[in-house]
Order: C-alpha cells, then structure tokens, then sequence
C-alpha cells in the first residue's frame, strides 16, 4: 500500500483502541483498506495524470522522508511522524525515497459512487452504505487528505463554562478559519474537485452568505477567476469583505432573487459555473472533516452538538464520519424556535419550503430553508436529536461565549451552545460533550445590539423609574441608596416637564448594572423600602 494511502486509512483508526482497530467481525474490514489504496493508484488514466506544473494539490515525496501536500502559494507543512507509528511505516522515514508527483484531476462525484457495487455483504457494518449511497467514511477521509493545508485545523479546548453547566464541554473553533466559517471545509474540497479547463473559466456565485465569503476567498487562492452578485441592499461591510478576499463583487437587483437570475444569466453566456450551496457529496464531504477532527481532539466523547436548521450539511456530513468511527456517539442538531425547518422537514420526510424567517440578518445561514433530500436523509438516519431554542436562549450563548472565552460569534456560531443555556439536554450533565461554534461573522452594529439585550436577558442590566421630590439633596440620597448596595450607574435622566405626580416633584429614570439576579434582587427591595412607587422596566 503506497503512503498516502496508508495517511487516509490511519485517519480512521487514530485514536481507537488496539482492539478497536483489528476487530474483524465488527469493526475492520479491508475493503475499506483497499479502497483507500485505490484512490491514490495509477492504474485509472482518466482520473489520475502525471503533471509537468504545479497544479491544485500536489504530493511531494522527498529524499529526506518527509511528505508534504500544498496548495499554490502555501507553505506545505510537514506530516508529523508520529502519526505513522501505529502502523509500522518507519521505513518511509528512513530509506531512500524517490521523488514523484502526481495530481488528481477528475470530478470526485464519480470517486464517491463507483465502488458501490463492489462492496461485499459482510462489510455493510457502517451505517453510510445503508443510509445513504453518494457519501461514505472514506469519502470523508479522502476530503480531509486534500484540504489539510487549504484550511486551518482549529483547536477544541476544554472550556471554563463547563463548571457552570455542571459536564464536560469542549469548544470546536471554526470561527478561527480565515474567513470566519467553517462552510470553507466543502467549499475548498469543491472547488479542488473541479476539471481545469472549469477552473480556467471560473465560478459565480449570488448571495452575501459564509458560503459565498468561503468561494471567494479560496477561489482567488487558487487562481479561480470568481464573480459574486449582490444584492444593492447587502451591508457594506460584506461587499468590502468580499472584495478583499479577491472576488469580483457585482451589485445587482433589489433582492436575492434578482442576484440569482443574473449570475445564472452570465454564468450561461460566458462559461462560469454557477456555485450554490446544496448537499453535494463532495459538498458534504468537506463539512464532515469536523468530525473526523473532534473524534481526534477529544477523546471519549459521548455527544458532539452541532446548529441545524435548514442548511444542515454541517450537522450530516459530521454525523456520518462521527457514526462510523463510534456509533455510540450522540449527535445532536439545535436549530431556532421561530421556524424549525429541521424539525418539520424530518417529520414530512421531504425538504420543507413553507418556512420563512424575518430575521436573516441575524440568523444568518440557519435560516435558510431545506436544501437538500441527501442531508436530510443522512440526519434522518444518524442524528440522534434535534432540539429547539429561543431566540434569548442565543443571545445569552453568545454573551457567555465572549464573557468566559472572549469569542464573538454569531447566531449560527452560538445556537449549539444555546441547547446547554436553556437546559434543553439533561441528559448529558455530567458528560462529555463537543460543541461546535461554526461561524463568527456578526457585524458590529448587530453586536452591540446583541450584546445590550443579552445583559439584560441575564438580568445584569437593569432600568427602573421613580418619583421624588424636587429639593436639594434627594437626589444624593438616591445615589446614596446605589452606592450602599454597590450597583453601578449608567444612565441618570430627570424629567420635570411631562410627569403626572404633584408639583415639585420630578420622575427619575435610571439604568444600571448588577453582578447578577440575586443582586438585582438585592437592589428592588432596597429600593421600594426607601421609594415604594418604584416601577421597574420588563424586559
């Protein structure tokens, strides 16, 4: 077996046991083995050539052993040795070595589907060759093997929220990728899988979503001529972005809709490949090296959250790479409260469409509606819950999130987290469990609007209104009364002219800050002892 098939096949047995890897009226089966082998062989000309130039993913192999896989205009780190000791290839690190190259240059749809039939009957113990027949593990592995350089391998580190929730939570970071999502993942996988003569042309896409940031960045690293359409109503910010990542940004129409029409219109005449995101097995195959990374992160793990909603490819491909490698593995989807399109597609058994949201700005990509039966039919079949949360319950995520691991995220990035806020898994407390915070592309204006509901939803911002008499020293003694009970101030205002009480008197409203509810508990009694028409304002 060539080396880089062994890289492929060692990520399935990493961190499994001894018993775990070898046990073969269960778990191992060659097939999958030969498989890997079969996706870096020579024998099939028209999938794989012998190039003459760099091209879009090369492998190198040197006289000093070291193996590296680039993109163009990276710098290819090398693979750690000790990843091969599990499996007796020292002698790849020690003897001479020839040098050679080779490039992958064919669509992968075809890679993912051919071998289908030639899987024997004892080896349907993996749950994707009964569920679904366009993804499968070592599809999955293959995508991790080409993408490794191309995108950021994000820690998954124990977090400090794990006391107050009384279990075990590790976050998995993707907001750290270059452009802040983790949609880079398929979408770096499928534009590799492109033929050339596609790349040359170029590809378009039309929306100022994570996945159109992600295609205009690595589309540009590879030297793919990229074209995004936007709507005239898109934020500023995203256009700007979206240009600086390399993308030819056009500004057309006064909605989505607009947009798509005319990328597809241009796509048609001038040759580009128009881009949207759906759920591809090359697609999905990307979005599922999230999990192939967390079951190496954490060990012993007993449930992985993931956000749902209606672009669940995410939730899909994670779910078929995590229920290969460990079946007792908890998956668990969270999607919001106002329009669980998940919930009702699943229960349809068909892509809902009926689901609407009024908030996409907020919300962002989990808001869109179904796209896709194969992501629907992977999470129908692997995914073991999908919960529901409010709107309070994200925005009180995303306020722990940047109080305890100063991350700013967005709703897509803080609903998996909101599952723990509102207590909606008890079933895990005491347990281990991996959150993925996918996404961290929020615009300032939005944050601070997010930020200031959040403290008060958690009841540490808080305004209350009173009357008292207009003399000189009855506003110190109210301040006094703040002081004393250590609440600090923020807003102070006075109104003499519009108030309803007796003469001389004058309405004071005040906002301030509390530790949390017990001490604005604190503060309510103290002030309707002394002020007794205290009235404080609901959230």
């Amino acid at each position: 077996m060539n080396f880089a098939a062994q890289f492929l096949y060692s990520r399935v047995l990493k961190n499994r046991s001894p018993r775990e890897r070898f046990r073969e009226d269960e778990d191992y089966d060659p097939f999958w083995q030969s498989y890997a082998e079969q996706l870096f062989s020579k024998k099939d000309d028209n999938k794989i050539k012998k190039q003459d130039v760099p091209g879009l993913c090369d492998l190198h192999r040197c006289k000093d052993g070291l193996m590296r896989n680039g993109l163009i205009a990276q710098k290819p780190p090398s693979i750690n040795p000790e990843r091969l000791k599990d499996f007796g290839e020292e002698d790849y690190l020690n003897g001479d070595v020839k040098t050679w190259e080779m490039k992958i240059v064919s669509r992968n749809e075809e890679l993912l589907t051919d071998t289908l039939s030639r899987i024997p009957p004892s080896s349907s113990t993996t749950i994707l060759s009964s569920c679904n027949k366009l993804i499968r593990f070592e599809d999955i592995s293959a995508a991790a093997f080409k993408i490794q350089c191309g995108v950021q391998k994000t820690p998954c580190m124990y977090s400090r929220l794990s006391k107050q929730y009384g279990m075990d939570i590790y976050l998995k970071k993707e907001y750290l990728q270059y452009t802040g999502s983790v949609k880079e993942r398929g979408v770096l996988y499928l534009l590799t899988s492109l033929p050339q003569d596609q790349q040359r042309k170029g590809v378009i896409v039309a929306s100022d979503s994570n996945f159109s940031m992600a295609v205009a960045y690595h589309a540009s690293e590879l030297r793919i001529p990229v074209f995004v359409i936007m709507s005239t109503s898109t934020s500023p910010v995203r256009v700007k972005m979206c240009r600086e990542y390399g993308a030819m940004v056009i500004s057309y129409g006064t909605t989505a809709k607009d947009s798509q029409i005319h990328a597809r219109r241009l796509a048609q005449e001038n040759g580009y490949l128009y881009l949207e995101e759906e759920d591809s097995a090359v697609y999905l195959s990307g979005l599922g090296t999230v999990g192939l990374e967390v079951y190496e992160q954490v060990p012993k793990l007993d449930a992985v959250i993931f956000p749902a909603g209606g672009h669940c490819g995410l939730l899909a491909g994670s779910a078929a790479t995590l229920k290969y490698l460990n079946p007792h593995i908890s998956v668990i989807g969270v999607e919001s409260e106002s329009f669980p399109v998940l919930q009702h597609s699943l229960k349809a058994g068909h892509p809902a469409e009926d689901q609407a949201c009024n908030n996409h700005h907020f919300y962002g990509d989990v808001s869109g509606v179904c796209f896709g039966s194969n992501s629907l039919q992977l999470t129908g079949k692997l995914v073991d819950k999908v919960v529901a949360v409010r709107e309070e319950d994200i925005l009180i995520s995303m306020l722990r999130l940047l109080e305890y691991e100063r991350a700013t995220v967005d709703a897509e990035g803080a609903i998996g987290l909101a599952a723990l806020v509102a207590g909606k898994l008890p079933e895990l407390k005491g347990k281990r469990v991996a959150v993925v915070i996918c996404s961290g592309n929020l615009e300032l204006h939005l944050l601070q609007q997010c930020i200031a509901r959040a403290l008060t939803l958690d009841n540490t911002v808080c305004r209350f209104s009173l009357v008292i008499s207009d003399c000189p020293g009855d506003m110190s003694k109210l301040l006094e009364i703040l002081a004393r009970e250590e609440a600090r101030v923020l807003d102070i205002k006075q109104e003499r002219t519009f108030v309803t009480s007796e003469l001389f008197t004058v309405e004071v409203i005040c906002t301030v800050e509390t530790r949390d509810k017990i001490h604005t508990a604190q503060l309510r009694n103290a002030l309707l002892e002394r002020y007794p028409t205290t009235t404080w304002t609901q959230r």
